[in-house]
């Protein structure tokens, strides 16, 4: 039977227990499990503890208080830092079992009830409060929780795999796992199509790669060092690529199951899909890369990606690819950077044997009685190792690439011995230069550091580019008449046409492609000429462009520091609506404006909702909400409109019902929750600041949003650069296009002498 008392439960002051009637207290209700409810003014001064007291004693409960806490209908734990907000939204609040009871409860049907949905239903959502999931560790519900993933399947697994999806957001209690729970979780990826079953599943499986031993948050190593620290007992950090790659490999079709679903219908599906293979690409230790990157080529993830951005109309994704862009500069610079041993490495003897067997050459000896083999193809010796010394294993991989896409090779091999030495067309040497052209275009200067805030889907197709590139630089070596002395000559003229063909990423293939198939020597000479008069040559040189690499890496780091440290100061914000928001509907909001913080541990974003701007103190002591950093899944950008009144320079509102998306507006995304938070910055600083910050927080490789930011990178760097040419310019010192190392020593019989 319900019962409803008019009556004061909770006294703001006095100790008769009863509050004045004509304070403006607002006024809530609060139900009980027996049915009871009551309306209440609860004095927000008070702790959450205090207010239980109070309710069990003015309601006459004998329960301890202890055994007692406060939910709201939607099942949200009221905590002392969200307690104010609901009494002012005149909540409705219900008197409920505590976290740490309703865990024990939960442990124990997890054992012996055998209809166990219903309980997991609620474990999806409790398992976030931290008072609840330790509780619900230390009787036990871990290892009971993953016997339910191991029998159930449908909702029941659904159920647990999100319960455990949610509980590996936080950094202890899970680290137990062992590698029959991981191959249990791939085996079900692969087993079934449920989309409910498989986001979840993937989700485990991202964070398991990125609980690796480098990632612990007291690790202090160098960013040079790849040794694992030493893992403290108990911790989370025990996983990483290597054991979820180990349990992959044993179920075939994993990853290509995975690279399937880039293409599901459910773009949640899509975004787990991308999260995963983006965390793999960002942990993937030394030892596997080859057979991974490998295992990726094999399943053409990247012309998969290309699909998804000429088809991309969700913002939700934008993250993802590029996220995925910024791994796959990774990948070309470490291809770039690996030496070719063809002696060592089989896949590299493969490669060069597939090339020399196109060329369909043989072998012979020059006057001096040296092999002549390599030099036929236009290297200028026959050490293959030197010979890609600058351009590495990506070198030798475009070339390849290049002569199977070119099915008449031998006969363009055969044009160019038939002429005289001096006049041949080095096309080892061109498809060389072409890489370094082309790595300079799209900057790939260092282990993922791209300032790109767009997609780049001609960077995605490297190797198609490079062909174009390769074949223009013959044709225009052929055009213009050139002998052995003029290849710096020619590289100027491709590099020119690079720069002209790829002016933009969004053009189409066959308008990239006419470009580089269809320009005339002289029109392409003429554009050269003018553009050298603005270009310094000492810019080009290899010394030059490997400094402006390390400066480059140096700059982004800067910038990324200057960031977080941004929002660890905080700003203030608007909170925005929804541009699909019908006008008749809109009104100005009572609590427009919203200052967030990112904590010292980096972990939340601190927050308060308030109806004017005022002084916020240093640390979260004035910003009572929280929104934990690991849960935002996408920072879209454009997406959200200011509310009627706030903003000065605000237009009226337009007709009809869609309003104008804000320029300087972004959204949090979940993929639990959906938005998080709508908001406007107050300036094009700001809103870089916090776009760029939280993209780089993330664990799974960042990206840049913005162009200031990536203008303040290259600015960094260029200014960097400057500033150290000058010390040898200053001083008319000549800078040569390379160095010669010199024969090795022939014993270990020396010493480095020191110099002061």
């Amino acid at each position: 039977m319900s019962a409803t008392s008019s009556r004061t439960a909770l006294p703001a002051s006095g100790s008769n227990g009863i509050q004045s009637k004509s304070q403006l207290v607002p006024t809530n209700t609060v139900s009980t499990s027996e049915g009871i409810t009551v309306r209440a003014r609860i004095d927000p001064t008070l702790t959450v503890d205090d207010v239980i007291k109070q309710l069990c004693l003015n309601l006459k409960i004998k329960e301890p208080p202890s055994h007692l806490a406060l939910r709201d209908d939607s099942d949200d734990l009221v905590t002392n830092e969200n307690l104010r907000k609901k009494i002012r939204a005149k909540v409705h609040l219900r008197l409920v079992s505590s976290p740490a009871r309703e865990a024990r409860e939960t442990a124990e049907k997890l054992k012996f009830v055998k209809d166990k949905k219903k309980t997991l239903f609620s474990l999806q959502r409790f398992i976030r409060e931290e008072q609840f999931a330790k509780e619900f560790l230390n009787h036990g519900g871990l290892a009971s929780l993953v016997e339910v993933i191991y029998s159930s399947a449908g909702n029941t697994l659904a159920y647990a795999l999100t319960a455990m999806q949610n509980l590996m957001d936080l950094d202890y209690g899970w680290s137990e796992l062992d590698e029959e729970f991981i191959s249990t979780v791939v085996k079900i990826l692969v087993s079934t199509n449920l989309i409910n079953v498989c986001r979840p599943a993937t989700a485990i499986l991202k964070k398991l790669v990125e609980a690796d031993p480098m990632n612990l948050p007291t690790a202090s190593l160098p960013s040079s060092s790849r040794s694992p620290p030493s893992v403290p007992p108990g911790s989370v950090y025990r996983f990483g690529f290597k054991v979820v790659f180990e349990q992959m490999r044993k179920e075939q079709g994993l990853l290509e199951t995975v690279v399937g679903r880039f293409g599901s219908a459910d773009t949640a599906m899509v975004q787990h899909s991308m999260m995963l293979v983006n965390s793999l690409l960002s942990h993937v230790t030394d030892d596997d890369w080859a057979e991974f990157i490998n295992e990726l080529e094999r399943l053409n993830v990247r012309k998969t990606v290309v699909r998804l951005m000429s088809l991309h109309t969700i913002e939700d994704l934008t993250s993802c690819i590029l996220d995925f862009q910024a791994n796959l500069v990774r990948v070309f610079y470490r291809k770039k950077t690996t030496l070719v041993f063809p002696e060592e490495a089989p896949e590299h003897d493969a490669a060069l044997k597939y090339i020399w067997s196109s060329s369909k050459l043989e072998e012979n000896v020059d006057s001096e009685e040296q092999i002549v083999k390599w030099r036929k193809l236009g290297f200028e010796s026959e050490d293959i190792t030197r010979e890609f010394e600058d351009v590495g294993l990506l070198g030798l991989e475009c070339l390849e690439k290049f002569v199977q896409g070119e099915p008449e090779f031998s006969k363009l091999v055969l044009e160019q011995l038939s002429r005289p030495q001096e006049r041949r067309c080095p096309i080892a040497k061109a498809s060389n230069e072409v890489v370094e052209l082309l790595a300079d275009h799209w900057e790939i200067f260092g282990l993922g550091y791209t300032t790109s805030t767009t997609f780049l889907p001609f960077l995605l197709d490297f190797y198609r580019v490079h062909s174009l590139a390769t074949h223009f630089f013959i044709r225009m070596w052929a055009e213009s008449g050139a002998a052995s002395g003029d290849f710096n000559r020619v590289v100027a003229l491709v590099r020119s046409q690079i720069k002209a063909a790829l002016r933009s990423e969004h053009r189409d293939w066959h308008e990239v492609a006419h470009d580089f198939d269809e320009a005339e020597y002289r029109a392409v000479r003429d554009r050269q000429m003018k553009e050298l008069e603005l270009e310094d040559d000492l810019l080009s040189k290899v010394p030059v462009r490997n400094l402006r690499s390390r400066l480059y890496k140096e700059s982004y780091e800067f910038v990324r520091q200057q960031r977080i440290h941004c929002l660890m100061q905080g700003a203030w914000f608007v909170n925005a609506i929804p541009p699909s928001t019908p006008k008749e509907v809109l009104r100005k909001p009572k609590k427009p404006w919203r200052f967030m913080r990112l904590d010292p541990s980096q972990r939340h974003l601190h927050y308060v909702d308030s109806a004017t701007k005022f002084q916020v103190r240093s640390g979260t002591e004035d910003l009572p909400e929280r929104i934990e950093v690991s849960l935002i899944s996408e920072i879209a950008t454009g997406t959200c409109a200011p509310p009627p009144g706030i903003l000065r320079d605000q237009n009226d509102i337009p007709a009809g019902n869609i309003l104008t998306p804000s320029t300087l507006s972004f959204s949090l995304f979940s993929i639990h929750e959906g938005s998080l938070a709508d908001l406007i910055a107050p300036d094009s600083s700001r809103w870089a600041d916090w776009t760029d910050g939280l993209n780089m927080l993330r664990k799974d490789g960042g990206h840049v949003a913005s162009t200031e930011t990536a203008g303040f990178v290259n600015a960094l760097t260029e200014i960097g650069l400057k500033i150290k040419l000058l010390d040898l310019s200053g001083e008319m010192v000549d800078i040569p296009n390379g160095l010669s190392a010199g024969p090795p020593p022939t014993n270990t019989d020396f010493f480095f002498a020191d110099f002061t």
